[in-house]
């Protein structure tokens, strides 16, 4: 048990609790856009609503989804550790050094994204998750079926000009953090290799753009009525 302890207390074992717990966010991720998209289905709210009632009383999805929420908080607490140990190391010259030379943006400002999202994150789920677990949420019946509206409650959201802004906003932060992130989980667990390497690396900016982009295409659709 000591030497399970003293990994993941060290640097090394810090950077596997990211990647670890950045993998399986990012898999979360890529479901719940896969969810979020019902809302561009021309069927008044149903698919979606379908979906997400389905999401809030599966008890295989709720235990997941509570895993998410601790994978979260590990991940910011552990990425705060790792930033403050950084600069540390580096110090200021180190840094100067550092940030012109060799790395990219999104890596010397993981921290400033990871903020971003995080800050995302507690909008989320104070005008949706809250929303849709304490706000006494309407329902609708589907051939017999009652489950709560949550299709309005997006439509209210996104029809407010300063919230899409800011949803797309996040969302360019996202796949910034994602741009990095993605492969950098991959380095960690050392599952890299000169002949998969090109592969991994097209994966990872892939879903950096196009998983992000159509996070923020679908507030931005639903608010234009494309």
């Amino acid at each position: 048990m000591k030497w399970f302890l003293d990994l993941f207390s060290s640097t090394l074992g810090r950077k596997l609790v990211m990647a670890l717990t950045g993998l399986f966010l990012i898999t979360f991720l890529l479901v719940h856009l896969i969810g979020n998209l019902q809302l561009l289905h021309n069927d008044g709210g149903r698919a979606f609503n379908v979906y997400a009632e389905f999401m809030s009383t599966n008890p295989i999805i709720q235990t997941v989804s509570k895993a998410n929420f601790a994978f979260i908080l590990i991940h910011v607490i552990w990425s705060a550790i790792l930033s403050r140990k950084n600069r540390i190391a580096r110090g200021p010259e180190g840094y100067a050094v550092s940030s012109s030379k060799s790395s990219i943006w999104s890596s010397r400002n993981m921290g400033i994204l990871g903020t971003i999202v995080l800050v995302f994150i507690v909008i989320h789920l104070k005008d949706f998750w809250a929303q849709m677990h304490y706000g006494g949420i309407a329902t609708v019946d589907y051939d017999g079926k009652v489950v709560r509206d949550i299709y309005t409650v997006v439509v209210e959201w996104f029809n407010v000009g300063w919230y899409v802004a800011l949803y797309v906003f996040c969302m360019v932060g996202v796949g910034f953090h994602l741009w990095h992130g993605f492969i950098s989980a991959f380095q960690t667990l050392g599952l890299n290799h000169m002949k998969y390497n090109p592969v991994i690396n097209f994966v990872g900016k892939t879903f950096a753009i196009v998983v992000p982009a159509l996070f923020a295409w679908i507030p931005v659709s639903m608010f234009f009525k494309f």
